[in-house]
């Protein structure tokens, strides 16, 4: 009995034995960064700064999500205080306490 052609290619095809490895190895080449406390200094330079914040101002925002910083340039869309959230392009929301540094342009 003769295996027709498209049976016998398949016993050719890759095999992944160990399925998901390559992404948990990929996920692995990621380096990622520890949270850094704050200063108290620092934290009171970023809650007069976050103060002088007002829907419709340009900032520019470093902050800390994923297990590593990152940064945003934008406008400020709304800010939730009792959340303590901000709100940049409508799409971008931000805990004040992930807020590493801000700069009013």
């Amino acid at each position: 009995m003769q295996a027709s052609k498209s049976s016998r290619a398949k016993q050719f095809l890759p095999f992944d034995a160990l399925k998901g490895l390559q992404e948990a190895l990929r996920e692995k080449e990621i380096e990622y960064e520890e949270k850094r406390e704050l200063s108290e200094e620092t934290l009171n330079e970023l809650d007069s700064i976050f103060n002088r914040i007002e829907v419709g101002c340009k900032v520019k925002i470093k902050y800390y999500k994923n297990r590593k910083y990152n940064e945003i340039i934008g406008l400020v869309t709304s800010i939730d205080l009792i959340k303590k959230k901000i709100q940049i392009n409508k799409e971008f929301n931000i805990s004040v306490s992930d807020i590493a540094n801000i700069d009013i342009k």
